[in-house]
């Protein structure tokens, strides 16, 4: 089956951080003016609310090799999803700045950066507006009894900030990406293949 972008909508914790996951480090940063939001970012083995399922090994796979980006400081994201697969560093509002594994649930720290977007997004936090957290990546699925199983190829590209859909498939909904079927690039394809072999 042909790659298409998958997108995955979770809301963060109530007013956008769990305190009780925050060190008292990132508390104080947080005191004097920084926003870090916490929260799920995803989760395995679990059928979504538009019908699809991360197996574990697939999406543990990709939080493994996100690993690299959080440790260069290149996890970034957008606020609201763009329609390619593509990170625009002058759309970027956020940066992820560590991720754990609760069971089957993704749980992570969200950095709000302090460019255009992401000053947007402080002004849509500060108000009060809802806000949730968004997988991006590419890959392909396969149909099972019913639900939608993402299939080995998937590549995990980044976490975005987006507003609650008002429908349930409002920002999920599979769009095709022609000519782009591979996001990473050589050097990250390389990465990725060394990271792996270094985890044994």
């Amino acid at each position: 089956m042909p790659k298409v972008l998958l997108r995955e909508y979770y809301e963060l914790c109530p007013g956008g951080v769990c305190q009780d996951l925050l060190t008292e480090e990132e508390k104080q940063q947080v005191a004097n003016g920084m926003v870090i939001m916490t929260g799920v970012l995803q989760k395995a083995d679990t059928r979504n609310g538009n019908g699809r399922i991360y197996p574990e090994s697939v999406l543990k796979r990709e939080i493994d090799n996100y690993q690299k980006c959080i440790k260069d400081n290149r996890a970034l994201g957008e606020l609201d999803h763009p329609e390619d697969s593509v990170i625009n560093l002058k759309n970027a509002s956020h940066m992820v700045t560590q991720t754990w594994w609760d069971g089957n649930t993704v749980l992570g720290k969200v950095k709000i950066l302090g460019t255009p977007s992401g000053k947007i997004l402080q002004e849509l936090i500060n108000c009060g507006v809802k806000l949730g957290i968004s997988s991006r990546g590419l890959g392909s699925v396969k149909e099972n009894n019913g639900d939608t199983i993402v299939e080995d190829d998937f590549q995990l590209i980044c976490f975005d900030f987006v507003s609650e859909p008002s429908t349930p498939n409002a920002y999920m909904a599979p769009r095709m990406m022609e000519g782009k079927e591979n996001v990473f690039s050589k050097a990250d394809r390389i990465n990725r293949m060394l990271n792996s072999i270094t985890e044994k």
